[in-house]
């Protein structure tokens, strides 16, 4: 039979927690772990905004063509791509909303997407200036187009 305190001194020994030096190595797997996946992680993420940008363009291109269909016409340049949320003035035949809320006219970035009507490449023109917000680049700062 064991004594109380041969117990309490099993018990003691079996709950120890851990050394320093187990808690250096197992922060030292986790920061080169975090070294690697970090990086990788946001280029991912970066290439994804890119793809959901392409995406949107083309769903509000055939939005812009269902409004060309029920009214006749593209939206002009003044009433903007606001003209698929809320009928413009004068306009007779909209059907709209063509969407639900103005969230859909900003691209991942934040930027409103440009609309020139009419557009230099065709009816309209429409595309987001990238991760950067200016004209051109590279990767995720590249401009994303309708044409």
């Amino acid at each position: 039979m064991t004594l109380p305190t041969e117990r309490h001194e099993k018990r003691r020994r079996r709950s120890r927690g851990y050394t320093l030096m187990e808690l250096l190595v197992v922060m030292a797997i986790l920061a080169a772990i975090s070294v690697i996946a970090v990086p990788a992680l946001m280029n991912q993420l970066s290439k994804s905004k890119v793809r959901t940008a392409g995406i949107q363009i083309d769903r509000l291109g055939a939005i812009l063509d269902a409004y060309l269909l029920d009214v006749g016409r593209y939206p002009t340049q003044e009433e903007g791509l606001e003209a698929l949320v809320s009928a413009p003035p004068g306009v007779d035949r909209w059907a709209g909303p063509y969407l639900k809320n103005d969230s859909a006219l900003t691209d991942p970035w934040g930027a409103p997407y440009v609309y020139r009507s009419p557009g230099q490449h065709g009816k309209y023109d429409l595309y987001s200036l990238g991760a950067d917000g200016a004209e051109g680049g590279e990767g995720a700062d590249k401009d994303l187009t309708s044409w």
